[in-house]
């Protein structure tokens, strides 16, 4: 049996625009399109694995909010099991670290991306404005 991954993605707004982040060359699934967040650790909520994800990889501080949806996709490597949550950014702008490149988009530009497979799921919820708890 493949090992369960849980991981937390941030769906962040500013204004009326989505954060969307492209995984390097060197990443698993290279350059896909994602939600940018990580795994959760032991001992750790999914909101504080959030905030610390997003302060690592992109040198900003988050308020997350509501939770979007959970997802799980099978992958070579495992099942990820995503839950992602709508945020917004606590004053500063992300940084690039680990991604390619960031695109700010409106919610119903997000399908021309090419996304990683466990974050099509909340691309569609966002992108209709419906919401699965």
């Amino acid at each position: 049996m493949k090992k369960v991954i849980n991981v937390v993605g941030a769906i962040i707004y500013s204004e009326d625009k989505v954060l969307c982040a492209q995984r390097s060359e060197n990443m698993s699934l290279p350059l896909m399109w994602e939600f940018p967040g990580g795994k959760i650790e032991s001992g750790e909520s999914e909101k504080e694995a959030l905030i610390r994800e997003i302060k690592e990889e992109m040198k900003c501080d988050l308020v997350v909010g509501e939770k979007v949806t959970t997802t799980e996709h099978e992958y070579e490597f495992g099942i990820v099991k995503l839950t992602t949550f709508k945020c917004t950014l606590n004053n500063q702008m992300p940084t690039l670290t680990e991604h390619k490149e960031i695109k700010w988009l409106h919610t119903d530009e997000l399908k021309a991306l090419q996304w990683a497979p466990a974050d099509i799921p909340a691309v569609e919820l966002i992108s209709t404005g419906e919401k699965n708890e």
